[in-house]
This record gives structure tokens, sequence and C-alpha cells, in this order.
């Protein structure tokens, strides 16, 4: 039976090493997700700075570094630039479809491609076709998975996208926009920047809901993996004072970024 948590209890992890910050440990407050109030609960953590992972909201408290910063677009003032409008050119022939929280032999099978090309030394690099199912499956909050294919001669009836996944996101639904759980991509298909697309197509979406933001988790100056969030703006980061617009970092103009992202 479910328990239905109205103060929900916090806990820390032990220390372990940082897979952002060489020689760093770090550890984490989490807390469950679950019972009728997990998608406001999930609402008000997300804008204090935590990030879901099934039915976990966690954010990093590490007792000597402050690295990793909460990131959030503002969709309702995004700036486009001629690299951005050349992605979603690029990507005209893609439909991405809204789906309920189900995993897929399809999208397991995208997963593990994307992981062993991008991420073969990461944390999620294990991962199993059943703990794929949980991370898509195993949630009390309002969350949809997001498929990405090409255009196909019945799309304009069906709103459906034809032929193999390019692209998945896992996203929560908040009452001031969306939250990017997780994402990824087809990693042969190195001319669409389907990561930068799908971020942008969630930009859309959410000023297309009339709501402010979306939710790109942490970001870690000096991270090459997280050069590519620096690129949305106007952004902003959580601090002491709260959420403040950020600054773009110097360079950082109108070029494609990082490859293929």
């Amino acid at each position: 039976m479910t328990k239905h948590v109205d103060n929900p209890q916090f806990y820390l992890t032990a220390p372990a090493p940082c897979p952002y910050v060489d020689g760093q440990q770090e550890r984490k407050v989490f807390t469950h997700l679950v019972g009728e109030k997990a998608s406001s609960m999930n609402d008000i953590l997300t804008h204090g700075g935590f990030r879901r992972s099934q039915n976990i909201a966690y954010r990093p408290a590490c007792e000597s570094c402050r690295a990793c910063v909460s990131v959030r677009v503002a969709a309702d003032q995004f700036k486009d630039t001629r690299a951005f409008r050349r992605v979603v050119r690029n990507n005209s022939d893609v439909i991405g479809q809204d789906m309920p929280p189900a995993p897929s032999s399809e999208q397991y099978s995208l997963f593990r491609s994307y992981l062993d090309a991008r991420h073969f030394d990461g944390g999620m690099a294990d991962m199993s076709v059943l703990d794929y199912a949980m991370m898509v499956e195993d949630t009390h909050v309002e969350t949809k998975v997001i498929e990405y294919r090409l255009r196909g001669p019945d799309s304009g009836i069906t709103g459906r996208g034809a032929g193999p996944l390019l692209g998945v996101a896992l996203s929560d639904v908040l009452s001031d926009g969306l939250s990017m759980v997780y994402s990824f991509f087809d990693p042969t298909v190195r001319d669409r920047s389907l990561g930068t697309y799908m971020i942008l197509d969630h930009i859309h979406r959410t000023r297309t809901l009339g709501l402010p933001f979306v939710y790109l988790g942490y970001w870690v100056a000096g991270s090459r993996k997280m050069n590519y969030k620096t690129r949305f703006s106007p952004q902003q980061h959580l601090g002491p004072n709260g959420w403040t617009e950020a600054d773009r970092p110097p360079g950082d103009g109108d070029g494609d970024g990082d490859g293929d992202f």
C-alpha cells in the first residue's frame, strides 16, 4: 500500500567521488515523492533546486563545494539565434509526440545506443532494461515521454511521426513550465543537433502552454558535458538570493557550441 506523505522526511547520502569535479566528494539530500501530493511536492522542490529520479527528489549537499547550479531557461523571453533557427529548419520534418510514461523495447534500444556512444563511462552505463523501465514508469508525478520521429505520409492527420525513433525526452509537467528529467537521441545522426532540437522544442511547448520556464537540471562551470546549457538564454540560476538572471559566459556566441548536441 502506498504511503501518503504530507511532511516528507529528508535524508543525506554518504560521501562519494564527484563525477564532475576532480578530487571532490559529493553528497545529496533526498526525499521520496509518493502519494497524492507527489506532484505538488515535486513542483515545490524543483523550484528549490531539486531534481527528480524515479520517485526520489534530490539535490547536491556537498560540504565544501557549490559547483552544481540549478538552471532554468526563461522560455517566455527566449532569444533565438541563427544557429537555433538552423537547427529548427534541419528538423522541420521531425514530430514530437506526447506519450504516457511507459517504457518500450524501442526506447531502451535507443537509450542503450546513446549511452554506449556518449556516456559509456558514466553512472548510468550499466543500466539494464529493468532499470530503464523503472526510470520511466516509477513515478507519482505528472510526467510524460515525448517520442521524436520523422514526419510520415499520414502525420498531418494523425499528428504522429513515422519510422524509427530519433530521440526521447522524459519530462515533468510543473505549474510554471516543463522539467527535462532525461533525454537521449540517436548518436549516429550527427547533422541534426537532436539534443539541441529537443530543448528548443520544449521551449516552444512551454511558450505554447503560456508558462515561463524550462528546467534543465544542474550546470557546472568548466564541465564540457554541460556547456550546451549555457547557450539557451535568457536563463536563471538558483543562488543564495533565489533565482536570478545569469550572464551568458564570454565567447559563447552564435555558433553550434557542442558539435552535434
